[in-house]
């Protein structure tokens, strides 16, 4: 009985509806529940921060472009305006790069580059859309690891190509030299 008044005076005094509060709290819990048990909050399991030039990282990592219209594009070594992709583990870091890679190859992050001269990405506009998609991916990992080594395939056999197109290069000059010089 003493806490209902309790209650009641401290409603008076302050001049606030404390039942309001309480039932307002009561529903944003449940509206985190909810998010989570839907699983529309991803985990985590890496980090994107922007690169500052120097910077050694200890764990795997790609970097990804953030500035130009080839925002997105992914990379092992460091571009000047790049974000960094810090993963656990080494095949974490080669599936999120053929996950950027496809992304940037298709023009994803066009949509969501900001400026009128250079354009370029938001990290958090980066972060809110990077995350989803690569959890997306990744939810099908049979059909991601096909699609993985297809993409190794093909990058493989193009630079086969352009070493054969380097070949039949060095060959005209020299037959160029060759019949110029006689």
């Amino acid at each position: 009985m003493a806490f209902f008044f309790s209650f009641f005076s401290f409603e008076k005094i302050y001049g606030r509806s404390v039942a309001r509060y309480i039932r307002l709290s009561v529903e944003n819990l449940l509206k985190i529940e909810n998010l989570i048990n839907l699983k529309l909050i991803p985990m985590q399991n890496f980090i994107i921060k922007t690169h500052r030039s120097g910077t050694i990282y200890a764990k795997p990592h790609l970097f990804l472009l953030n500035k130009g219209l080839n925002s997105g594009k992914p990379q092992k070594e460091p571009f000047t305006n790049s974000f960094v992709v810090i993963l656990e583990k080494e095949e974490d870091c080669e599936s999120i790069f053929f996950v950027a890679f496809s992304l940037w190859q298709t023009k994803f992050w066009h949509q969501h580059l900001v400026g009128s001269v250079i354009p370029f990405l938001r990290l958090p506009d980066f972060k809110r859309e990077f995350f989803p998609k690569t959890k997306m991916m990744m939810e099908e990992h049979e059909q991601h690891v096909k699609h993985v080594a297809a993409l190794k395939l093909l990058e493989q056999k193009e630079k086969q190509f352009h070493e054969n197109i380097n070949l039949i290069n060095d060959m005209r000059r020299v037959i160029l030299h060759r019949y110029c010089n006689k």
